[in-house]
């Protein structure tokens, strides 16, 4: 008898393991937000009520809401996450991230992120955090890293200025606000958000070679072959604030893709072409679908059997940033996968 309860629990084991490994995923999403309030600009603001919302909903749908490093570190070495997991960030250190989300968050028992540019706090500027404020969310253990110093356009260089000189500007930038968050915090962490979501391989070798991991501001989810540079992450304000649409992002997953072409986001051209290389997945090749400004876009698979897609837009893009969203339906799930091209024109 003994020997048949012996045999029962260990194919119970089994089956746990099973349960546990079909749970796991290779991918995280990482959202952001900005202000978290009802009179801040519409473009950079979710409502402490919708705020509230999507944390209420990520609590009550079992999402494993994790700490930035610890997702990132774990994707790196390609080790799996748990199912539906996310990281939470903040850009720019704006006061209400103390004020109203933080109490929030404390209350849920989330982990979160910081993106502080830190010369607006050394200045007392209104509307931003102090470094008092900073230094008590850091003890309670929230992150805090790296936004520069004054949020600049990192691409834009000063008039008549050299390459040479322009990069070890924004050098200085990235090292003085990483010495200043490091003195305020007590944290020395080798993470920065890209002011705007602006970037280009000058850039990302510049990030590299400070031993930093790099966030963007394109949407997606980072999964094991993500570019480490320029992290996708879900900006989640204005129309995009609401619970409805941000639910479907919340659950999304990393395709595995390379992006074989444009090599660098910048590019002046109204009508650029990508080309991106998906690997097999738990998805259909037929099933992904790619959008520019909400609009289908031309696709043409140039090799279907090694997974090479080119897509272009059926209208110029307008401003100065601009995206391509390719999605395609989980197979194995009611969620989907998501990708984004970033395009910066300089021109605007």
């Amino acid at each position: 008898m003994r020997q048949f309860y012996s045999v029962i629990l260990s194919f119970f084991s089994l089956l746990c393991v099973f349960a546990s490994a079909s749970k796991a995923s290779e991918s995280g999403v990482i959202l952001l937000y900005h202000h978290v309030a009802s009179e801040t600009p519409a473009s950079t603001s979710i409502s402490p009520e919708n705020f509230k919302a999507h944390l209420e909903y990520l609590k009550a749908n079992d999402f494993n809401v994790m700490g930035l490093g610890e997702m990132v570190n774990a994707l790196r070495v390609r080790r799996t996450l748990p199912e539906k997991s996310v990281a939470i960030t903040f850009d720019d250190g704006y006061l209400s991230i103390y004020d109203t989300a933080f109490p929030m968050l404390n209350e849920f028992g989330f982990p979160f992120t910081v993106f502080v540019s830190t010369g607006p706090i050394d200045r007392a500027q209104s509307n931003y955090m102090s470094w008092g404020n900073i230094k008590e969310m850091a003890s309670a253990g929230v992150t805090i890293a790296n936004h520069l110093v004054e949020h600049p356009y990192m691409l834009d260089k000063l008039q008549g200025e050299a390459q040479v000189d322009w990069i070890e500007r924004m050098r200085e930038e990235i090292l003085e606000a990483q010495q200043t968050i490091t003195r305020h915090s007590g944290q020395d962490n080798k993470f920065i958000a890209y002011p705007y979501g602006e970037y280009d391989n000058d850039i990302k070798s510049l990030v590299e070679e400070l031993g930093f991991i790099g966030f963007a501001q394109n949407s997606g989810s980072a999964g094991f072959s993500s570019d480490f540079l320029a992290l996708p992450r879900f900006p989640l304000a204005s129309i995009y604030a609401n619970l409805s649409t941000a639910k479907v992002k919340f659950a999304t997953k990393a395709f595995n893709v390379e992006q074989l072409r444009p090599l660098s986001p910048v590019s002046s051209n109204s009508r650029p072409t990508a080309t991106l290389k998906f690997s097999t997945g738990d998805y259909r090749l037929n099933q992904i679908a790619c959008f520019s400004n909400n609009k289908p876009m031309i696709m043409n698979w140039s090799s279907s059997e090694e997974g090479v897609l080119t897509i272009v837009p059926e209208a110029d893009l307008t401003g100065r940033r601009s995206r391509y969203i390719c999605t395609a339906p989980d197979m194995k799930s009611d969620h989907f996968f998501w990708y984004s091209v970033q395009w910066i024109d300089l021109t605007h």
